[in-house]
């Protein structure tokens, strides 16, 4: 049975960790296969927009300890790191389209700072947020030492790195970890209606959205403000500006071709 999954359909590649026996934990096999589904979603013109979930109860629960317990299998931890972890949130980060969290269960360690690096994050009532690492003897990783104090404020982002709390999904929400929660029952459709949304507006802008914000959290304001304006006049030599000033003007719903 392949831990990943992957299923591209309407212009939307939607990506499942599929170890649900062990909540989608990751070894090696899996990261590696991500990081090979995620270049094959960059290159895909076909994929507008991407998905990343899990199967069964957990989104994913981070590292599979059993990997590392294993003096067979125990890659150690600089391979899983610097070939593991650190390559999937790059790639996160660095491919030019959106990449939805859909969180539909609990979200652990390494697995809950993957969902925190994707653009948009939308996790199920029922699931939950934990900066596990301590509780081990470890710290967190996977950027999760940079975008949860950026996300939620550097008081908040220690507390919850040092005690490992459990957050809710209603909690993470409220503290502005995630962009939403919803039910159980309009989870499935609230992912379909906001990744069909994403890979039918214009590609290009979103890209640049994400490279513009991506700079944000090292530049000053004089290098923000030049980057927008060198992203701002790409983005406005697009295909796809011309059709959305049309389609304004025209009073009609445009048709973005991601171009």
């Amino acid at each position: 049975m392949s831990s990943i999954l992957l299923k591209v359909e309407n212009k939307i590649a939607t990506i499942t960790l599929n170890r649900p026996e062990v909540f989608n934990s990751f070894n090696r096999e899996m990261a590696l296969s991500l990081q090979g589904i995620l270049d094959d979603c960059e290159t895909n013109e076909d994929v507008r927009a991407i998905v990343l979930t899990g199967n069964g109860k957990a989104f994913c629960a981070g590292q599979d300890l059993k990997e590392v317990t294993n003096p067979e299998l125990n890659p150690g931890f600089k391979k899983i790191l610097e070939e593991h972890y650190n390559p999937i949130i790059s790639r996160i980060r660095n491919i030019e389209k959106p990449i939805i969290a859909a969180v539909n269960g609990v979200a652990a360690g390494a697995g809950a700072n993957i969902a925190l690096a994707c653009d948009v994050v939308i996790a199920d009532e029922k699931a939950s947020f934990i900066q596990a690492f301590s509780l081990i003897g470890l710290i967190p990783d996977s950027a999760g030492t940079f975008f949860l104090p950026r996300l939620i404020g550097f008081q908040k982002a220690s507390a919850l790195a040092m005690l490992g709390d459990k957050v809710s999904a209603e909690e993470a929400e409220r503290i502005g970890m995630i962009y939403k929660y919803v039910s159980s029952e309009e989870f499935s459709n609230t992912i379909d209606s906001i990744a069909a949304k994403m890979a039918n507006l214009p590609t290009i802008a979103l890209g640049l959205i994400k490279k513009t914000f991506n700079k944000s959290l090292t530049n000053n304001l004089t290098e923000q403000l030049a980057l927008e304006s060198k992203n701002q006049i790409e983005a406005a030599g697009s295909e796809d500006y011309a059709e959305g000033v049309s389609a304004f003007i025209e009073k009609r719903k445009p048709n973005f071709k991601g171009n």
